[in-house]
């Protein structure tokens, strides 16, 4: 089964019309996108779109052999003339299957906002999924049947991909490509690297991709450290990686603080921002956790690690310090560090990057200072991908 994508942007496309903002500025070229719009094997077309016709000729393709056309917007389609020769846009009621005589099979999956998905599956039994913009499928049961590909909005709906990961739906070598895209995300590298680290992909305007091919299935970091400073979005950047897998253990490192607002204000924030299907662990025992078999684990973050460690070997007084709290520290770094290599974990871990700024102006800041910068580095020699996040933009290091 053969899958064109005449278009994959926003309905109003990329860049919008008359849109003012920098994500839209920068959509030229490839990264320039119309409403999306898929040909399936040349048969079935699922949502008519302006320009359908014109966007299947510059693909080396014709719409003169479809036989379906298939809306799955919540509303009847575009106001627009249907082309010559082409039938009627239509809909499949949730839960009903239709049967193409060239020999495809199409059933209708309801939604958790209004519109209607469709699975495909074609004369090859190979299995297809189309999600419209801003929908994931509702009442999914595990254990499903893995679909050999899925087209959806991944970066407006990370959690609908969640969602059929959690079931089984998506495997793997399950070939994940987001469509819908819009100036939310800045197009190019960076919507290609947030998506890559949904273990997901996009493809320009008339690409062909064969469903049930998955070697183009990008490969999601195991291993990952985000770096940065203070208010430099890395918490949101490492939140943003897992936003797309169930079941996320969030691992918080600083404690509660009983008494401190400050503090308490800044927890409540990130429990905000975490999908309610995570489950949060505060502890500073990160080595049992690496150890043990789960879902991905969340780190944040590495600073208060150390900082718990350094209180637990003296590391503040000279004297401890000079008597074996420093190689004390060092046996925990190091045994750190040995558990990131031998994990078969997911894991996104989270540290302060401190050591371009000022010269702190006492000893015991200076050491920690200096000790931060060693586990930084022994953490990021064990991780296939490496961030510096600064003022909200993450430069890749390594990966």
């Amino acid at each position: 089964m053969e899958l064109t994508l005449l278009g994959t942007g926003a309905p109003a496309g990329l860049p919008r019309p008359d849109c003012p903002c920098a994500a839209c500025a920068c959509a030229l070229g490839p990264d320039a996108r119309a409403a999306t719009s898929l040909l399936v094997d040349g048969a079935l077309l699922l949502d008519l779109t302006p320009g359908a016709a014109f966007a299947a000729a510059r693909a080396g393709r014709s719409l003169g052999g479809v036989r379906q056309v298939l809306l799955s917007h919540p509303h009847d389609g575009p106001a627009l003339e249907v082309p010559a020769g082409l039938p009627q846009p239509g809909r499949v009621p949730d839960g009903r299957e239709l049967a193409l005589l060239t020999g495809h099979r199409v059933r209708a999956v309801a939604l958790d906002a209004p519109g209607t998905g469709y699975a495909v599956t074609g004369p090859d039994g190979q299995r297809l999924l189309y999600l419209p913009p801003g929908g994931a499928p509702a009442g999914l049961e595990a254990p499903a049947e893995p679909y050999a590909m899925v087209v959806l909005d991944v970066l407006g709906r990370p959690d609908a991909l969640a969602r059929l990961r959690e079931t089984g739906a998506v495997v793997p070598t399950t070939d994940v490509v987001a469509v819908h895209l819009d100036h939310d995300v800045p197009p190019g590298p960076e919507a290609r690297r947030r998506l890559a680290a949904a273990g997901a992909r996009a493809v320009p305007d008339g690409s062909t991709l064969e469903v049930g091919a998955y070697g183009d299935v990008p490969d999601v970091p195991r291993r990952t450290l985000v770096l940065g400073g203070a208010r430099s979005g890395k918490s949101v950047e490492a939140e943003r990686r897992l936003e797309s897998f169930p079941e996320v253990l969030y691992v918080a490192t600083g404690g509660s603080r009983n008494g401190d607002t400050e503090w308490a204000a800044r927890v409540s924030a990130h429990q905000e921002r975490r999908p309610g299907s995570w489950r949060t662990v505060e502890t500073c025992d990160l080595v049992p956790l690496l150890k043990d078999d789960g879902p991905p684990l969340l780190v944040d973050c590495l600073s208060l690690w150390l900082t718990d460690a350094m209180d637990a070997v003296g590391a503040w007084d000279d004297a401890e310090w000079a008597d074996g709290g420093e190689r004390a520290l060092r046996d925990r770094v190091r045994a750190l560090a040995d558990a990131v290599r031998e994990t078969r974990r997911t894991v996104v871990a989270v540290s302060n990057e401190v050591g371009s700024g000022i010269v702190p102006a006492t000893a015991s800041g200076r050491r920690y200072r200096d000790e931060l910068g060693r586990l930084n580095a022994a953490f990021a020699a064990e991780c296939e991908q490496v961030l510096l996040v600064v003022a909200g933009q993450a430069l890749v290091l390594r990966g």
